[in-house]
């Protein structure tokens, strides 16, 4: 069983700090680490992959260090986000090369290519491929080998349905063998479908960890914004204020709407049509003003 530690770890580059004083434990399984653009997923994914050396802090797999130890390579496979790759060669010649440095030969390509449905299209150039299949063919040559610990930085970027799936339940089974599996998003359907456990990074940070359920809890709960226009924002903002399920209501003159932040997501979805309805009061619009990715990890970070 591969279990990766990352301890105290940061990384700058000059006076931009890209990874701040991270901590976790990364064990058997399907984890997801999911923030918004920009959050330091890249940045710690070529640290558990001894790309990049941190600033501070370490980064051990089963207690042996990642950075500068080669030996490391035979446990651990990766597939970067970038989409550098030998567009001369076709999608059989890339992944076995990855094999020969391995030591591996022809049988692992060809195994590798097969597991990720690439084999129909091996013969052809990279420079041929859509982004889809470029993905696959970068999972092959991480597959190789067979690792016990594979990272994959937004593996389903440019994916069709059919490929997502296939890839959703080939990384299910290597969980189910005792695999060690980390993937990054930033979309969280996509995390919850896949992975048993979460780990939430913002603006460097770590904003959170746990089970789906957990994550999913914590952005629910957190308060709500809501731009709400009716047939009198007056009477409305008077019968909700007085309500616990808000803590505060603005009137906007400019957008001529209420600005309203609930601390109680579910008891104001039932009382706000409720009020509308005892005081003849028609909604127009009830829109939320908070729904983006950044907000909502933001919060968990404060939380």
């Amino acid at each position: 069983m591969t279990t990766l530690n990352i301890d105290h770890v940061s990384r700058w580059f000059g006076n931009v700090v890209a990874v701040n004083d991270i901590t976790m434990t990364i064990g058997p399984g399907v984890t997801g680490l999911l923030g918004p653009n920009g959050a330091g997923k890249s940045t710690l994914i070529n640290m558990m992959g001894g790309f990049l050396a941190p600033s501070t802090g370490s980064v051990t797999l089963d207690g042996q260090p990642v950075w500068r130890n080669e030996d490391i390579y035979r446990h651990i496979g990766i597939v970067p986000e970038r989409e550098a790759m030998y567009d001369f060669l076709t999608g059989r010649e890339f992944v076995l090369a990855n094999a020969e440095l391995h030591g591996l030969g022809a049988r692992a390509a060809d195994e590798a290519l097969a597991t990720v449905e690439m084999a129909y299209a091996q013969d052809r150039k990279i420079a041929t491929y859509s982004k889809g299949m470029r993905q696959r063919v970068k999972m092959a040559s991480a597959l190789v080998h067979q690792p016990s610990l594979l990272l994959l930085d937004e593996p389903f970027n440019g994916m069709d349905p059919r490929q997502r799936m296939q890839l959703m339940d080939l990384l299910r089974r290597m969980g189910d063998e005792g695999r060690t599996v980390l993937f990054s998003s930033h979309i969280l359907e996509e995390v919850e479908q896949l992975a048993r456990h979460i780990e939430v990074i913002v603006a460097g940070r770590h904003a959170a960890s746990g089970d789906f359920r957990r994550i999913r809890r914590l952005m629910t709960d957190r308060p709500h914004r809501y731009l709400v226009r009716s047939s009198d924002d007056r009477a409305l903002a008077a019968a909700l204020i007085a309500d616990p399920s808000t803590s505060g209501i603005e009137v906007d003159l400019a957008e001529g709407a209420l600005r309203i932040q609930a601390v109680d997501f579910g008891r104001f979805t039932v009382l706000l049509p409720k009020v509308a309805r005892d005081h003849g009061i028609r909604l127009l619009t009830v829109s939320p003003s908070d729904e983006s990715l950044e907000s909502v990890f933001s919060y968990l970070v404060a939380a």
